[in-house]
Order: structure tokens, then C-alpha cells, then sequence
């Protein structure tokens, strides 16, 4: 797995590459954003939310040295946490013990029943004083030695000096002991350059815009700022009977500028879950692929995956480092009956959204949501018979190394003819509402037969129960999104 440059600046969440169709509205207080709106949304992501009570502010971390770890005291009212001078030096997750020392420089935290002070000094050596930390106090740590995906925990016990800090005895616990009665909206672009990547093809490239005209990759000059962009070639297996001219191939590239959503209404102090949640990714989405060739006939779709993605993404939820998990796999996806030779490649472009919205009363819902156009940039098709192929995206989000949401987004082409045809369109255009913008008009065709060629999405995944981590009620079971499919005609034609 190559690691690309090491970053600047801690993820500011992430999440997916995820890409969706359009579906189920937003639950409570989550509109349907467009790239306007979201970026609008980008420019606002630091400010507090309207509530001035325990309003939030919902932004990018600092860089990663300056990473706070937020601590909430047994007994704190409304489970309010501040900034620590604390932080954790190591974790065992098989023990789960965890060792918590001082950082060398920071605002030292209050002890229970005592008033912060700016500038207070460290103990000697990096290592805790007695009451820095105690039975019920709940930490919330950026990603540490032992803890990739952050740790969020509450002490259950205070083994004693461990020589560069205090070792403690920690449980799981849930966001809503750290936030309480707090309310925290907003949305965090995800800096490109953090992901770690994996090539599972030879021929897969990787490009990537960011912040300070920094640029990586073969495309990185093109590529706008904050997109990564992900293209492959290859080869599919051919239908046995096939001639050599009809090799079969895809190829082409995925670029997406991803964000995270997040957003926690408190409760009131009676209550015990928070008055509203939410945890998803959405973005911008482009793409150019092509499908050539006569596919071999499968019985079952062929999944070939090239291409896998991981970043850890830390998001500022007023004092409270919130980590993000995102896993993301890029994939084509071959059907067909081996029959029929096609040539189409298209244009790609849109918005997604998807995600899990909590409310009182619904409890966990799913929200996905999408808007694609496509364009054909051409399309063939020889002989009767019909495939399909998509160019996808399998995509994992959650917080503090639960998983929380999966999604498959696979935006597709598929050819289709009967009797004996050698047929070639124009170009159109058609819209993931499923309304053709307008079709292709045959440039030849040949013999009795009519055929088509289309585009769409198809959308899946599952609401999990791990999204408790918000402090929610557990699932029973895991939810699903929904399957989701959307086709417009990129064009047709009849001899």
C-alpha cells in the first residue's frame, strides 16, 4: 500500500467517495444540497450554529501535532468537555488499557471543582499529576499509537503510574457523554492528499488537487482543488467466439470531491438520547469511461476490483476531536449474454448525498440523494445481444472505527439490440431523473433490428448498528438504504 505525502493537515472528514442516486428525502434539518449550497456550506463550516447556548463551531482539525484530546469530567454538567493538556501515548485494544500523559506544551486541563488557567506548565517529563484524570471521565483522542481510528472512552479505573504517563482501564462509550446538551452542525471537506492507497490494477493512476497549489499525479494539474481522481485501463475477459477485433476493455476515471456531514442536536437533561444525529458524506461527482468490445458471457455480474482508499479524517466539534472513518473501493462490474460487441463511452457529472438522519421519532432513517447528467460521448452497437458495465464505488463511514454506513454506487452503461444490427448514434444528453434530455440519431444502420443504449445508477447500502455511537437507541437489526435505480436513453435507433 503506497502512503501519499504526509499531511499537512489532519483530513477535515471525509468519507467516500460514496456516490448516490437520488432517493429518500433528508430527515430533520437535512436539506439537499447543491454544489452551490455545499459550498457554500464549506466556506461556513467553522462558524457555531445559531443556537447560542451550546452552539458548536464544526470544523478541520488543526495539524496533526496540534491535535487537541477533549476530556469531559465525571459529573460535568450537560457532559460538557473542554481542551486537555492531556493526551494518550498508547492503547491496547485487545486490554484496553490506555496510557494518558501530558503534552509537552498546551493549556493544562482543570481538575474537578477547579477553574481552567491559561499557561499553566506541565509536570516534568510529559508524565500526569494525581487528579489529571479519574474513575468516569470520558477522553476523545485524534488517532494515537494503538488507536488508528481515534479512541473514544470512559476510564473505569485508575491502574497507576506507567512511567511516561498514568495507565487506565477504559470502556466503549458514546458521543452524546462528551456533547451532551451542546448542538453542532456543519459540513468538512476532505483533504485528498490524506488518503493511503491501494492499486489492485497495473495500470491505475492516481491524481489530486489541494489547498496551496500542491498537486500529485499524472492529471493533478486539471484536477480542481480539493478533488481526487482515480483512472484505470483494462483488459475483460472475451467471449470465446469473438474476433480479435473485439477485444473487450474498459477505461476511464472517477474524480470526486467528498465531504462530511455531520451534525448533533442535544437533548434536554431528562432525556436520554440526543433530539437529532446525523453522519454522511456527499460531493461533487465527474466521470469519463468507455466500454469496448464483446464482454464474455457470466452468469453472474464480474467484480473486478482496482483500486482501494482509506483516510481517517478529524473533525473540530467545538473542543472534541470527532474522527472519521472512510473506506472506499473503486471497481468495474461486467454482465452480458457474450453476444453482442459494443463501443460507448460517456460523460458523467452530478452531486450525491447519503447518509443516516436520527430523530426522536423515527429513530435512524436513511438519506440519499442524488442529481447526474450524462452525455454520450459515442455509442455502437454490432449484433443482437445485450451487456452492462459499471464503473462503481463501495464506500464505508463511520467514527471511531465503527462502521456506520455503507453504500455501492455504480453508475452504468448498457447496450442492447435485436435481430441483425451494425448501428452508431450522435451524442445527447440524459439525466438521472430517468428523463432522456435528448437521444442520439443513428448516423447507419443496417437490416431489420432495433437497439439502445442507456446510462444510470444503481445505489445500495445499509444504515448499520454501530451509528449508536451517538448515544442514540441501539438497532435491532442493520437498516438498509434502499436499492436505488435510475436509467436514462443515451440513444437509439431502428432500421
Amino acid at each position: 500500500m503506497r502512503k501519499w505525502p504526509a499531511r499537512a493537515v489532519v483530513p477535515a472528514l471525509a468519507a467516500s467517495a460514496l456516490l448516490l442516486a437520488s432517493g429518500c428525502s433528508a430527515g430533520p434539518d437535512q436539506g439537499s444540497p447543491s454544489s452551490a449550497g455545499r459550498a457554500r456550506g464549506a466556506e461556513a463550516s467553522g462558524a457555531a450554529t445559531t443556537d447560542a447556548d451550546r452552539s458548536l463551531a464544526v470544523a478541520a482539525a488543526p495539524a496533526a501535532d496540534a491535535t487537541p484530546t477533549a476530556v469531559a469530567h465525571s459529573g460535568a454538567a450537560g457532559g460538557r468537555a473542554h481542551k486537555t493538556a492531556l493526551k494518550v501515548s498508547s492503547y491496547d485494544n485487545k486490554t484496553r488499557r490506555a496510557v494518558i500523559s501530558r503534552t509537552s506544551k498546551a493549556t493544562s486541563a482543570p481538575g474537578k471543582g477547579s477553574t481552567p488557567s491559561a499557561g499553566s506548565t506541565p509536570s516534568a517529563g510529559g508524565t500526569t499529576a494525581p487528579g489529571d484524570i479519574a474513575v468516569g471521565d470520558v477522553i476523545a483522542s485524534a488517532p494515537a499509537p494503538g488507536a488508528p481510528d481515534g479512541l473514544l472512552a470512559e476510564v473505569t479505573k485508575v491502574i497507576g503510574d506507567a512511567g511516561d504517563g498514568t495507565e487506565v482501564q477504559t470502556a466503549p462509550t458514546t458521543l452524546d457523554t462528551l456533547l451532551g446538551d451542546g448542538r453542532a452542525k456543519g459540513s468538512v471537506p476532505v483533504d485528498p492528499a490524506s488518503f493511503d492507497i491501494d492499486r489492485l490494477l497495473p495500470d491505475v493512476k492516481i491524481s489530486w488537487a489541494g489547498t496551496g497549489d500542491i498537486h500529485s499525479g499524472p492529471e493533478g494539474t486539471k484536477v480542481p482543488l480539493g478533488s481526487l481522481r482515480v483512472d484505470v485501463k483494462a483488459k475483460v475477459p472475451t467471449a470465446e467466439d469473438a474476433p480479435v477485433s473485439a477485444d473487450a476493455s474498459v477505461s476511464g476515471f472517477v474524480q470526486v470531491a467528498p465531504e462530511v456531514d455531520f451534525s448533533y442536536g442535544g437533548s434536554a437533561a431528562q432525556e436520554s438520547a440526543p433530539g437529532s444525529a446525523y453522519l454522511g458524506v456527499s460531493g461533487d461527482w465527474t466521470s469519463r469511461w468507455a466500454l469496448k468490445g464483446r464482454a464474455a458471457a457470466a452468469t453472474k455480474p464480474l467484480r473486478v476490483p482496482f483500486a482501494k482508499l482509506h483516510a481517517d479524517p478529524v473533525l473540530q466539534v467545538g473542543p472534541i476531536p470527532v474522527v472519521v472513518n472512510l473506506d472506499l473501493t473503486c471497481y468495474f462490474e461486467i454482465s452480458g449474454d457474450g453476444s453482442v460487441t459494443v463501443d460507448i463511452e460517456q460523460d458523467l457529472r452530478g452531486d450525491f448525498k447519503a447518509g443516516g438522519a436520527y430523530g426522536p421519532a423515527k429513530g435512524w432513517t436513511p438519506v440519499n440523494e442524488s442529481t447526474m447528467t450524462s452525455t454520450p460521448v459515442r455509442a455502437s452497437v454490432t449484433t443482437a445481444g445485450k451487456v452492462k458495465a459499471a464503473l462503481g464505488a463501495q464506500a464505508s463511514v463511520g467514527l471511531y472505527g465503527t462502521v456506520g454506513v455503507t453504500a455501492d454506487l455504480a453508475p452504468y452503461l448498457r447496450g442492447e439490440a435485436e435481430g441483425s444490427v451494425k448501428a452508431t448514434s450522435g451524442t445527447g444528453t440524459g439525466t438521472g431523473s430517468g428523463k432522456a434530455a435528448g437521444t442520439g440519431t443513428p448516423a447507419a444502420s443496417t437490416a431489420a433490428a432495433s437497439w439502445a443504449v442507456y446510462g444510470g445508477v444503481d445505489l445500495s447500502g445499509t444504515l448499520r448498528i454501530q451509528l449508536a455511537v451517538f448515544g442514540t437507541p441501539v438497532f435491532q437489526r442493520d437498516i438498509p438504504l434502499g436499492a436505488l435505480h435510475r436509467e436514462w436513453k443515451l440513444a437509439d435507433g431502428k432500421a
